[in-house]
């Protein structure tokens, strides 16, 4: 379906590293994680860098959500699957983008607003006390899942949980980074 591909597409454009190259000259994926996402692109490019690259990774995953039709019922949620699929696995990087935080923001603020704005709390909260985005990100996935199993239809849901699951894997050598530490 045509509009899989654009969502998938919309997705899929670098932000972080077109950004991070117009602000510094960088190419962000030879810095700090080498990940195209906006907290790599702070490191790179600076604050006002990251927040664009934050702003634009969310809007590639709202506006094709937004504008789906909405028959059959699940192409807007399959729509979001795909946008933040192509944040993480873009054709024009060999299939190595970032890790779906921020697109996934933009498609769950226009498949369930209480779920993207629980998420997007939980990551400040987070963030603020332990300084580790990924530990924000993380928190900011499970509390937007959870509040979707009460807030949205099941396609939403459906494609929130795959989403989630999706973040959870791309966040893996962060995840046994912090294990390491605790342990």
């Amino acid at each position: 379906m045509i509009w899989l591909a654009i969502s998938y597409l919309s997705g899929s454009i670098p932000f972080g590293l077109l950004i991070a190259r117009a602000a510094s000259g960088k190419d962000v994926r030879q810095v700090g994680s080498g990940n195209i996402g906006a907290t790599n692109v702070a490191r790179a490019a600076g604050k006002a860098a990251a927040v664009a690259t934050l702003l634009a990774d969310a809007l590639k995953g709202f506006l094709p959500v937004l504008f789906a039709p909405h028959d059959p019922a699940w192409l807007p949620a399959a729509c979001a699957l795909c946008a933040v699929a192509g944040h993480c696995f873009p054709i024009w990087l060999r299939l190595r983008g970032g890790k779906g935080v921020a697109t996934g923001l933009g498609v769950s603020l226009a498949l369930a607003p209480w779920a993207a704005a629980a998420g997007a709390l939980a990551w400040i909260v987070l963030y603020k006390i332990f300084k580790i985005s990924s530990v924000g990100s993380l928190a900011g996935a499970a509390a937007a899942l959870a509040v979707a199993a009460f807030t949205a239809d099941r396609f939403a849901l459906y494609a929130l949980a795959a989403i989630c699951a999706l973040i959870v894997v791309r966040h893996t050598d962060n995840i046994r980074r912090l294990l390491g530490r605790a342990l």
